[in-house]
């Protein structure tokens, strides 16, 4: 397999994007063998994602990410290096998105912190 591919075939391999660095884990799918693998981000951008990855993969493989807070995005691997891969995804993404926290219920709020949010009547505030 060539393992080349053209700027038209991978427009986000040129990097023409801002990318955030961060470290976030995900899981990487290759729906050719339905493997997956979990991986490191380190960074995002609403083109694509470089990942940690310590297995060789194809240039120009179709893979499968799963982002939290955005769920399962397709893509194309547009470079790969020993341990690293740039993905360059079909659609774009909002990135903040995978910063957003997952959800917080009202169990894991502390007690010290429920009384500060705890709303007061006025009149009956305590005085110091």
């Amino acid at each position: 397999m060539d393992d080349q591919l053209s700027e038209t075939q991978c427009p986000a391999a040129q990097r023409s994007v801002n990318r955030d660095s961060l470290l976030l884990t995900a899981i990487l799918r290759f729906p050719a063998t339905q493997e997956e693998w979990p991986v490191r981000i380190r960074n995002l951008s609403a083109g694509g994602l470089m990942a940690e990855l310590p297995n060789g993969t194809m240039r120009g493989e179709l893979v499968e990410v799963n982002l939290r807070s955005i769920g399962w995005i397709s893509g194309r691997i547009a470079w790969a290096t020993e341990g690293r891969l740039g993905i360059a995804f079909d659609i774009p993404i909002n990135p903040k998105d995978a910063r957003k926290p997952v959800g917080v219920s009202e169990l894991d709020i502390p007690p010290y912190l429920k009384k500060l949010n705890a709303k007061t009547i006025p009149g009956k505030m305590r005085r110091a």
